[in-house]
């Protein structure tokens, strides 16, 4: 049964309020359809890498996450040119950029 969701932007916020909280630098990029945009999240490890996630649902409606990047870090050029294909192909795209040097945020699902 497929869990009940947030709107997107509530759910956006949300990440950037405990990002605050454990002092952890968030930016909204961009921002999509404020109800059911799609979500693309960058955590920048400030070393001239950087990892994209693209959350999604599973076949059982589950919240989880799928990597851009192919699974690793790659270089931030890498990481800007799959996040400017995506945007292309669906303007209603969220962007969130989290400065993530010590790999302490956690995704709110698992990685498919």
């Amino acid at each position: 049964m497929a869990e009940p969701s947030l709107k997107v932007e509530i759910w956006i916020k949300a990440q950037v309020r405990m990002c605050d909280i454990n002092m952890t630098p968030a930016y909204i990029r961009r921002r999509g359809d404020p109800d059911a945009g799609a979500v693309l999240l960058k955590l920048d490890k400030l070393d001239g890498t950087s990892e994209v996630f693209t959350q999604v649902r599973t076949g059982s409606g589950e919240k989880a996450w799928t990597s851009g990047t192919g699974g690793a870090a790659v270089a931030d050029g890498e990481a800007e040119a799959y996040i400017e294909r995506q945007l292309k192909y669906d303007p209603d795209i969220w962007v969130l950029e989290i400065e993530d040097r010590n790999g302490t945020y956690k995704l709110d699902g698992a990685v498919v």
